[in-house]
């Protein structure tokens, strides 16, 4: 949110203008003074103090102020649940509505776009670094567990046909799954090959 300026003949006033222009309490405002005033002499010269003030930086306000506007554009009503971990750093977004299947496009490529985005817009403005993830209708566990599955089915091919497998380009999240699945298997290993965006995994037998 913008700064806006107030003027009013003391601090404490423009304080108090200011939190009735933003219609919050003086609790939740972030102000910086301009002008402090002056009484001047007998009344005569005198000044008005001038303060700068917005509402307080709120990660979770940020990140649904930011969603709101890209869904507004979107021209779709989704319901936007945030969770803020200040421990871990971490946010967890969830969106509940009707279609959300546009929101996780192919493979989950929207989705991931919509997190990268509000990951920069909340970081630009925080002094701390969190960790954004942005899920709707538990996508992120379903897609986790059919990597699992594809990975151990590719497992199975490759120590039947002790040929190597290439599978299809993945993002990061999805090659680290594909890792992880097979991390402790005797007989294969992994390992990355090419460059964004069509880096993929591919899975050899132990030599």
């Amino acid at each position: 949110m913008e700064f806006i300026e107030v003027s009013a003949k003391t601090v404490d006033e423009a304080l108090t203008e200011a939190s009735i222009s933003l219609g919050i309490p003086s609790s939740e405002i972030e102000y910086e003074v301009v002008e402090k005033g002056s009484t001047g002499f007998l009344g005569i010269g005198s000044k008005n103090a001038v303060i700068k003030a917005r509402k307080k930086f709120s990660v979770e306000e940020n990140v649904k102020e930011f969603l709101k506007s890209v869904f507004h554009a979107m021209d779709m009503a989704v319901e936007i649940i945030v969770k803020v971990n200040e421990e871990e750093k971490l946010i967890e977004v969830e969106l509940k509505g009707d279609d959300m299947g546009v929101l996780i496009g192919k493979r989950g490529q929207t989705l991931d776009s919509l997190q990268y985005l509000t990951n920069l817009a909340v970081n630009k403005h925080s002094e701390n670094y969190y960790k954004v993830k942005v899920d709707t209708e538990d996508y992120r566990k379903r897609r986790k567990d059919t990597l699992e599955n594809l990975a151990k089915n590719i497992a199975y091919k490759v120590k039947r046909t002790k040929r190597a497998v290439e599978l299809e380009p993945m993002n990061p999240f999805e090659r680290r799954v594909i890792h992880s699945a097979l991390q402790n298997d005797r007989y294969v290993t992994t390992h990355s090959e090419g460059e964004e965006p069509y880096r993929h995994v591919v899975v050899t037998l132990k030599k």
